[in-house]
C-alpha cells in the first residue's frame, strides 16, 4: 500500500485549516472595530478636556457686573462639527460677602478662605453629532462633573 493522504484525510485538513482562518478573520474584524471605537472615545474625551478649558475661559471673560448675573451654561460645537458639548455651571464657590456672590444668587456657595475663592463646579455632557457623516454607528455620550478654578 502506498503512503498518501486519503480523500477523507484531505477533507479534514481543509476543514480544519478553513476553521482556523475563519476564527482568525473574526478576531481581525473585532480588533479593527475595537480600535475604531477606542479612537472615537479618545476623540470625545479630548474634546471634553478642551470644553472644560473653553468654559473656564468663558467664565473668566464674562462680565457679571454688566449682566447682573453669573454664567449658567455654555454650549460648544467642535470645529469639524462632530461633537457637541453642553456645560452646566452648577455652583460658584466665592468668598462670603463678595459682590460676585450676591450676583450669582442660589448658585453661589460662600466660602470662608481666600484659597477656595473662585472655584466652579461644572457638569458637562459631550456627545457625538448624529448628523455628521463620520459619526455613523458611533453614538458616544460622556458625562463628567469636575471642580475647577478659572
Amino acid at each position: 500500500m502506498r503512503k498518501a493522504f486519503g480523500l477523507v484525510q484531505a477533507l479534514l485538513v481543509i476543514v480544519l485549516l478553513s476553521g482556523i482562518m475563519v476564527i482568525a478573520m473574526k478576531y481581525a474584524h473585532v480588533t479593527i472595530k475595537q480600535t475604531s471605537d477606542m479612537y472615537a472615545r479618545e476623540s470625545v474625551e479630548l474634546f471634553m478636556d478642551s470644553a472644560v478649558e473653553l468654559t473656564l475661559l468663558a467664565i473668566s471673560g464674562y462680565d457679571r457686573q454688566a449682566n447682573g448675573n453669573c454664567l449658567e451654561t455654555v454650549n460648544l460645537i467642535s470645529p469639524d462639527g462632530r461633537y457637541d458639548a453642553s456645560v452646566s455651571i452648577q455652583n460658584y464657590y466665592l468668598l462670603a460677602g463678595s459682590t460676585d456672590c450676591t450676583l450669582c444668587g442660589v448658585r453661589c456657595v460662600p466660602v470662608g478662605t481666600e484659597e477656595s475663592h473662585g472655584m466652579v463646579l461644572l457638569e458637562m455632557v459631550v456627545a457625538t453629532n448624529a448628523l455628521h457623516p463620520k459619526n455613523r454607528d458611533k453614538a458616544i455620550r460622556l458625562t463628567r462633573r469636575t471642580l475647577q478654578r478659572p
